[in-house]
């Protein structure tokens, strides 16, 4: 089996929040020999995203800083987890950021963005306040389809009920979901 480097991009405005508490404890059941890096984007924070296509050039430069170190990490990694807690029915403001800023790379020269985005897989993890889990429908559903769009894997979404601190941890029926999350079959 080739090597799989898995990339959790934490979205939350909270550190250590109930989402990267549950993303946590699926990673503590990656498959064997797979690599984890965590990354929290409120660390790494990007400037509002400029559409340039149709200014000047319409050429995206070639990323410096956080925008760079964002971008390698994510065409380093076979499986992104997108770790948000729900807000206001969808991703987080940091992480909704980091995905606009997908439609510059796709841009940059050089970079083939979009080739080699397509083999890998997108995990989707999320604290919902709601006990109704179908509210995150907007949220799977946006990740999903940006898995899709580079022809890439959707692995699935891993949802728990949470959202006082640290009531993740009451969660059992994710807390259960969390132990086998990563061994599910991903989807095209």
């Amino acid at each position: 089996m080739a090597e799989r480097r898995f990339l959790f991009l934490i979205g939350s405005a909270r550190p250590g929040g109930n989402t990267e508490a549950l993303a946590r404890t699926a990673a503590e059941h990656l498959p064997e020999g797979a690599e984890q890096r965590w990354l929290h984007l409120d660390d790494l924070p990007l400037p509002p995203f400029r559409d340039v296509r149709h200014a000047d050039d319409g050429v995206y430069r070639v990323p410096v800083g956080n925008e760079r170190v964002l971008l390698e990490a994510t065409l380093d990694a076979t499986d992104l987890v997108i770790a948000s807690p729900l807000y206001w029915y969808s991703v987080s403001a940091s992480t909704k950021l980091y995905l606009d800023y997908w439609s510059a790379w796709m841009r940059v020269p050089g970079v083939d963005f979009r080739r080699r985005m397509a083999g890998k897989t997108t995990w989707a993890i999320s604290a919902v306040s709601d006990d109704d889990m179908a509210v995150a429908d907007p949220l799977v559903g946006t990740l999903r389809l940006c898995a899709q769009y580079f022809g890439g894997r959707w692995g699935g979404a891993l949802l728990g009920f949470a959202n006082r601190p640290g009531e993740m941890a009451t969660d059992h029926d994710a807390l259960t979901r969390a132990k086998t999350f990563f061994t599910a079959r991903a989807t095209g």
